[in-house]
């Protein structure tokens, strides 16, 4: 630990699309981003993708002890490989930000589950971790997401602004940032998943790859309307979603193109309702996540928002480590007991800190 705060931080991120684990380096103090370190990403294998999918949209129960152990071991696998490839020891490092697995979010029930053994990642990489960071913003009235939002506003300090940071996961979310620096941040509705479901359930694939069926497939509106007509959409925000909030009921009777075509529609055309939100129109969409990587997402979105969308690269950012350094960011942040939410990004009354340490040696 340094005399100017400053944290050599890894972050760790699994998300909804429940894919593999993300892994980055990042020097800060928790206010300004001093250094952005290397980044590798872990899959899983399908056989464990398959195990998380079962327990998703429901607390875990008793007898799932040896999932979350395997979960948290990718986890303690993806920092070994980090290190590695860093040329770091563990001693260099100050602390591990993990945000684990969410399995289950409901905030209005005041719950939000994220799965994953923090004293065990402790022991097996010898670095304190950070874990549970959504827990205090739901027990003060939050939504308990999103979460990077204020790593967002750190690494738009040089970006004009207002501008709109979109992550597209399995779930996407947007975070406005205004010309001083103010945000307010929501999910926006489905990103990845709902694709990725429905070409698995019809194909057996694991997502569309580069939006080939969709590209190749046709949108059906009255799908894409049904689709639509949810009441989650006239919500003012902050708000936020589970992975399987929505229905898939209005695809039956689609094939595979149709269908992803319409889900892809879906996710795009959810992101344009939410430009009624948004106190100004953004200057550019910076995309992030693994949406960005698909052509028809990124085309629907350009075609709908009718504005400037672009990868998050544009600006020299690294869109697939963006969750993972935020939450090595914010687990610096945690140390020092600075707000990790705030009431126009998750809804809380006040900024709130969050996160428990848990010792290496404990």
């Amino acid at each position: 630990m340094r005399d100017d705060d400053r944290r050599t931080a890894i972050g760790l991120m699994s998300g909804t699309s429940v894919d593999g684990v993300d892994a980055a380096l990042v020097e800060t103090d928790g206010d300004a981003i001093h250094a952005l370190g290397p980044f590798r990403s872990l899959a899983y294998d399908e056989a464990f993708r398959d195990r998380l999918r079962v327990v998703l949209g429901r607390p875990p129960e008793d007898g799932e002890e040896d999932l979350v152990r395997d979960l948290t071991l990718y986890h303690a696998e993806a920092v070994h490989g980090l290190l590695a490839e860093s040329g770091l020891q563990a001693d260099d490092v100050d602390v591990i930000g993990f945000h684990g697995q969410t399995v289950f979010h409901d905030p209005a029930a005041g719950v939000t589950c994220q799965i994953g053994d923090a004293p065990l990642l402790a022991r097996e990489t010898g670095i304190d971790v950070v874990a549970d960071f959504r827990s205090a913003d739901v027990a003060a009235g939050g939504e308990g997401a999103p979460f990077a939002p204020v790593f967002h506003v750190a690494m738009c300090r040089e970006v004009e602004r207002p501008v709109a940071v979109l992550n597209v996961g399995g779930v996407a979310n947007v975070t406005w940032i205004s010309p001083d620096g103010g945000a307010i941040a929501f999910d926006t509705g489905p990103g990845n998943a709902m694709i990725d479901d429905w070409v698995r359930r019809m194909a057996g694939l694991s997502c569309d790859a580069g939006g080939k069926l969709a590209r190749r497939g046709t949108v059906d509106a009255a799908r894409l309307a049904r689709l639509l007509d949810n009441p989650y959409f006239d919500q003012p925000a902050p708000k936020s979603l589970d992975r399987d909030a929505f229905s898939s009921a209005p695809m039956e009777g689609a094939n595979l193109e149709d269908g992803a075509a319409t889900l892809t529609a879906f996710t795009a055309a959810s992101v344009a309702r939410a430009r009624t939100i948004l106190p100004a129109p953004p200057n550019r969409w910076l995309v992030s996540g693994g949406g960005r990587h698909n052509p028809a997402i990124m085309a629907a979105l350009r075609r709908d928002l009718g504005a400037s969308v672009e990868p998050v690269e544009a600006v020299g950012w690294n869109g697939d480590a963006i969750e993972a350094q935020a939450f090595a960011y914010l687990a610096v942040r945690s140390l020092r007991g600075l707000p990790l939410s705030y009431p126009q990004t998750t809804g809380v009354s006040r900024p709130v800190t969050g996160g428990t340490l848990h010792r290496c040696e404990a």
